[in-house]
């Protein structure tokens, strides 16, 4: 098989997949492909309005869902196995995924942003890609996460089993918080503008503190009556009956 007249979605499918699958990576729940992740920029001049070109990775993997920890570009063989490496880390940098990799089908080009590995960028055999667990190894000493750490950091997230997944702007928000908290942190700021799902963003964090049993008790404050009503139906439904409404009324002394 001449590998330079392949196109790059077959040299996904006939060699990168593969390997990924040797590797003991789980094609269902831990590899993702093409994955779409901002539709680009807005440009306006003038009166015209126009949107830039999407952003697109060709794998992203995943330990969990919702837990990334390395991205993958693909080129046809027409380019150096490591072509795409720039583009990836651009993407990761963007993603928060530490461990890049570049492929043209004859192998790969790994990256480690975490500066942790010697030499940080190397080249791999086709056969040769880190397993989830060795990768997964590798980001738990980078996060310095001990066993108990551990068990919050993959507590899974909330899935209602719509299909809705959470954007990857909020998978980097909730992830950090959730690691900052697991490792003793006990104040963590998170800043989002109007619209980017705030609510959601601390349902997700509160959920997985709650369900790893690391909060017992957690206190959820808003200005204004109707938006807590508003979050107790909606985003928050899922905890039922563990939720109460506090409310206070000022009196004059």
């Amino acid at each position: 098989m001449d590998k330079r007249g392949l196109s790059e979605r077959d040299i996904c499918t006939k060699f990168i997949t593969p390997a990924l699958r040797e590797a003991g990576w789980d094609e269902m729940l831990q590899i993702r492909e093409e994955v779409g992740f901002t539709k680009g920029r807005i440009i306006v001049r003038g009166k015209l309005v126009t949107r830039g070109r999407a952003k697109r990775a060709d794998y992203i993997l995943y330990f969990k869902p919702n837990i990334p920890i390395a991205l993958i570009e693909a080129k046809d063989n027409n380019h150096s196995v490591g072509h795409g490496i720039q583009q990836g880390l651009d993407y990761a940098a963007t993603l928060d995924i530490p461990f890049v990799f570049s492929s043209n089908g004859d192998g790969f080009v790994f990256h480690d942003r975490t500066g942790r590995s010697t030499p940080v960028e190397a080249n791999l055999a086709l056969n040769a890609f880190p397993s989830p667990a060795d990768l997964w190894a590798r980001y738990r000493a980078w996060k310095g996460l001990d066993a108990e750490a551990e068990q919050i950091v993959l507590q899974d997230y909330f899935d209602d089993g719509s299909g809705k997944a959470p954007r990857y702007y909020q998978v980097n928000a909730v992830n950090a918080a959730i690691e900052a908290i697991a490792k003793g942190r006990d104040r963590v700021l998170l800043v989002m503008a109007t619209g980017t799902g705030k609510t959601y963003t601390a349902f997700q964090i509160i959920w997985r503190l709650w369900k790893a049993g690391r909060k017992k008790r957690i206190l959820f404050l808003a200005d204004r009556n109707v938006l807590i009503d508003q979050t107790m139906v909606n985003d928050f439904r899922p905890f039922g009956p563990a939720m109460a409404k506090l409310s206070t009324k000022c009196q004059d002394h």
